[in-house]
């Protein structure tokens, strides 16, 4: 998935220069794949059952993989729309099926298992972002496409018998901190304030994570892009288990919160500092966050016990996606210096959300960290009536 979802941002300035493939027309196949990506959580919210389903995993890692290795076959910007958005279906449905298996098999395991798992997409990043500057001195856009669709077909192999979330037990688990019952009234209106945030998260992530190598290249020799790409994926595949550890003795709002203006400083630092360094480091710091910002709202979402936490969040962020680049088109035309200030903006405001939940949370005695929300007695005639106690 991260090779399939991610390696359009490296070979988009190939596209640009030797395919013909203007800015707009570049925005619009990114809003493609988000609208693709945005289909495939759908689904996983109205058809809970295919979440569980190994058939459509494994077609949709196929239908990824065939999307990729179509890109070269044709100059036509259409078919493009329409290959990214099937790309954009497969990829939300893996990584649907993926965190939902995560999140019901390794409960009971240490959180960093599942932040390693988290990191496999940090390392199709990364592994993109190799074939690409490899191949962008000795070869066209299209092989760097071709190159991409032979990495994911051997990925595609080697996750093939990925099993699903199991089917859900007969009957209901009692609610409370070992059970899996609904939320409480304390805990369920701040599911929205968390759906806010990552939605946020989504139109400003999204911002860097398509235009950034390009950005970088405006002030930078060619291959610092590139190569900024492979450090993002390479700063990405440990963030996540990191941002599970610290999850171990930190709220995972208040993670997120530090998360979330880490990386706003990361996606505005190229377009306030030219220069490689600032590349460099743009790239360390937006690859270090943006999964471990995904690992903490999941998590989180998850511990509340909101029902289909996954794919509701993952909707929310897919709607994000589609609004980023619809945003900041009108500013392209300038180059994306200014396409990089509004969305370091919108990752700023959704700290400011993430600062509000943690900040409710706390006050109602809810704090959501690794395994079930628990209740903090944070007023003794709060801890004496049994209508309002904790999850």
């Amino acid at each position: 998935m991260g090779v399939g979802r991610f390696v359009y941002t490296p070979i988009l300035p190939l596209m640009h220069a030797r395919a013909g493939l203007s800015a707009g027309a570049g925005a619009d196949l990114a809003t493609a794949n988000y609208a693709g990506y945005l289909v495939g959580a759908l689904a996983g919210i109205l058809a809970p059952a295919l979440v569980r389903s190994p058939a459509l995993l494994r077609t949709s890692l196929v239908a990824l993989t065939v999307s990729l290795a179509a890109m070269p076959a044709t100059h036509s910007t259409g078919v493009w729309v329409g290959l990214r958005l099937l790309a954009g279906v497969a990829s939300a449905v893996i990584f649907v099926i993926a965190v939902s298996s995560l999140h019901s098999r390794l409960r009971e395991h240490p959180a960093h298992l599942s932040g390693w798992a988290f990191g496999g997409v940090g390392a199709g990043i990364a592994l993109s972002g190799l074939l690409v500057l490899t191949l962008r001195s000795v070869a066209d856009w299209r092989a760097a496409w071709w190159a991409s669709a032979a990495l994911t077909a051997v990925l595609t192999i080697a996750s093939w018998q990925l099993r699903p979330e199991p089917a859900p037990a007969a009957t209901a688990a009692p609610a409370g901190p070992a059970g899996g019952g609904a939320p409480t009234l304390r805990a369920r209106p701040w599911f929205g304030v968390l759906f806010a945030s990552y939605t946020l998260e989504g139109v400003g992530y999204i911002v860097a994570g398509t235009f950034l190598v390009a950005a970088i290249e405006q002030s930078s020799p060619g291959w610092i892009g590139s190569g900024a790409w492979v450090l993002v994926g390479l700063a990405a595949v440990p963030s996540a288990a990191l941002w599970a550890r610290l999850g171990r003795r930190w709220s995972h709002p208040g993670l997120l919160f530090v998360a979330l203006v880490v990386q706003a400083a990361g996606i505005a630092l190229p377009a306030l500092i030219a220069g490689v360094t600032a590349g460099l480091v743009s790239a360390v710091l937006f690859g270090a966050t943006f999964i471990g910002v995904s690992t903490l709202a999941l998590a989180a979402g998850a511990q509340l016990r909101f029902p289909r936490s996954v794919a509701l969040l993952t909707a929310g962020y897919s709607v994000g996606q589609i609004l980023g680049p619809l945003a900041v088109a009108p500013l392209l035309r300038h180059g994306y210096h200014q396409a990089l200030i509004l969305a370091a903006a919108v990752v700023l405001a959704a700290a400011a959300a993430a600062a509000v939940l943690r900040r409710g949370l706390t006050l109602h005695g809810v704090v959501v960290r690794r395994g079930a929300p628990v209740r903090r007695p944070a007023r003794a005639e709060a801890t004496a009536d049994p209508d309002r106690g904790g999850v």
